[in-house]
């Protein structure tokens, strides 16, 4: 069901048990996860909603540029253009689907002289979301890119949330440039931006009472997660002040290592979100 939402056009689909999702055109970015009644992913008041500048909160898709790392614009252009959405018609009462493409055009090959064809499929079940994005090279030449689902996760307090099933996987901390084994259990108190080898096993995600559990496939390299803290929070024009104490970013990644695509080739990887309680 196509909604109006800030001034934008979303994608609205639900199952049965009451759980949606909000998707906006834009970026092909979810804005909106509820489940058991309660919102699962943070988006903050005080976004832009002016149709390209890039949606602060839910699930961004970065492509084909991770952050800052190549001469693209930060996180790649995909988060800011239009993206044909279709839903798929489904005669389940327990599943949903949204299916999102985005294609080289002119808008793409002023900043990327690629031909490529992107593609993103939400799925909704009972407590559960997957969002998988698919890129294939269409044209002769061999491409690379980078890429991440920069998944901001609601949380109802920063200072006494905590994420588990890291431990003893390689950690690189970004904020002090150094290198270590990642903790058994991750605590947040200030800023916080590292890269994670991804585990094999899910990650679990404690918000007092509430419980995540966060996987990802294996064709993503890492794992990043990131908290702006306050002080860096209070500078961000697109946050509120305290925005920082109730979010939490938990991204499936492509970080160092470029994904290489020969010409026709085609890559995939997810990431699922279960609600444990």
């Amino acid at each position: 069901m196509v909604e109006l939402f800030q001034g934008q056009p979303c994608h609205r689909i639900r199952i049965d048990c009451g759980d949606t999702v909000l998707l906006a055109e834009q970026g092909a970015q979810l804005v909106s996860w509820v489940s058991g009644g309660r919102e699962r992913l943070f988006l903050s008041p005080a976004s832009h909603w002016d149709g390209h500048t890039a949606i602060r909160g839910g699930i961004p898709v970065c492509f084909p540029q991770f952050n800052a790392r190549g001469s693209l614009p930060k996180h790649g252009f995909a988060r800011n253009l239009a993206w044909a959405v279709a839903e798929e018609a489904s005669a389940q009462a327990d599943c949903a689907r949204l299916t999102c493409t985005l294609r080289a055009d002119a808008r793409t090959l002023g900043i990327w002289p690629q031909a490529f064809e992107a593609q993103l499929r939400v799925t909704l079940r009972p407590g559960q979301l997957e969002v998988a994005l698919a890129v294939e090279n269409t044209g002769s030449q061999a491409l690379q890119f980078s890429a991440a689902l920069h998944t901001y996760l609601a949380l109802d307090d920063i200072g006494q949330a905590s994420l588990g099933g890291l431990g003893g996987q390689r950690e690189w901390d970004a904020l002090r440039d150094s290198h270590a084994a990642a903790a058994p259990l991750l605590r947040f108190d200030g800023a916080f931006d590292r890269v994670y080898a991804a585990a094999a096993l899910p990650l679990t995600l404690h918000d007092g009472a509430h419980q995540l559990e966060i996987s990802q496939s294996p064709q993503w390299a890492d794992t990043v997660v990131w908290n702006p803290g306050q002080a860096a929070c209070a500078t961000m024009a697109d946050m509120p002040a305290d925005g920082f104490a109730r979010m939490l970013c938990v991204e499936a990644a492509q970080v160092f290592e470029p994904i290489a695509l020969a010409a026709a080739g085609r890559w995939n990887g997810w990431q699922r979100l279960r609600v444990v309680t």
